[in-house]
Formats: C-alpha cells, sequence, structure tokens
C-alpha cells in the first residue's frame, strides 16, 4: 500500500441512520480539479446516494470542494459523477433496489492504487425505535468491557 493511499471521507450518519445489508467498491469518473480536491481530503458524502440513470450508476448530491488551484477550469461542487461497476454487480444492485425501502448510499471515499473509489452499501432505513435499541446495545457493550477492563 501506498503511503498517499487511505480514506477520504467517510459517511458516519449511515451506520447509525440505515441498516446495512451488502457492501460494494465502485470506481468513479472524475475531472482533473476534482481529484486534486480529493487527494486534499475536501469531500463530503453526507446525504448522497447512488441512482441508477439509463443503465448506469450516478453518485449523487457527493460533494467534492473547488480546487484552489484550477483557475478558470473549474467544476461544479454537487454535480453527478459516474460510478464503475461490473455489468453483473449492476444487475445484482438494480435488482435488489426493486425491493422496497432499499437504498444505495455512499459509506466512504478511498484511495486505491492511486484511483478514488467509493464503498456503497445497500441499505434499509431504520425507524426511531431501531436507532434507540442500537444506542441501548451500544451503551451496553461499552459497559461489560470497561467492566472486564477494571476486573483484570
Amino acid at each position: 500500500m501506498n503511503k498517499n493511499d487511505g480514506v477520504i471521507a467517510v459517511n458516519r450518519r449511515a451506520k447509525f441512520d440505515y441498516d446495512i445489508l451488502d457492501r460494494y467498491e465502485a470506481g468513479i469518473v472524475l475531472t482533473g480539479s476534482e481529484i486534486k480536491s480529493v487527494r486534499q481530503r475536501h469531500v463530503q458524502l453526507q446525504g448522497a446516494y447512488a441512482r441508477f440513470r439509463d443503465g448506469e450508476l450516478w453518485l449523487q448530491d457527493a460533494h467534492i470542494a473547488l480546487y484552489a488551484n484550477a483557475g478558470y477550469q473549474q467544476h461544479n461542487p454537487t454535480r453527478d459523477r459516474k460510478l464503475l461497476l461490473h455489468r453483473k454487480e449492476l444487475l445484482r444492485i438494480e435488482q435488489q433496489l426493486g425491493e422496497k425501502g432499499l437504498t444505495l448510499i455512499p459509506l466512504s471515499m478511498y484511495l486505491k492504487d492511486g484511483k478514488a473509489k467509493v464503498e456503497l452499501g445497500l441499505v434499509r432505513g431504520r425507524r426511531k425505535h431501531d436507532k434507540r435499541q442500537a444506542i441501548r446495545e451500544r451503551e451496553t457493550k461499552r459497559e461489560l468491557e470497561r467492566a472486564v477492563r477494571t476486573r483484570g
């Protein structure tokens, strides 16, 4: 792994607001100023989602900030960006999205071998009581870990 490789942005709300059913790795088509901004970690994934259009998968509402040294060749920060997956994966995702209540959202963006990748999650939204239950489970897990640590 190259020292420049690594996680650029994480959608932290995703694990709290959704139950993650499946994960996919996708390439993303970026312009020159966008990839430079991505390398500087100026990316916001919160509120972004992926949608099919004309048989292709597109990332929508992901914010990649303007690159300061781009000059007059600036990009639109929230433009739709094409996601690159194998045809079989696209067909499987499209079939799964046909189920009621499922959505495809970006979980994280990272560099792999110098190329920007997006980890997509096939998710189902949690209801308010599900969120409370998740908080309760997390708190009891923390208390158990504390008890084990103080004992040992």
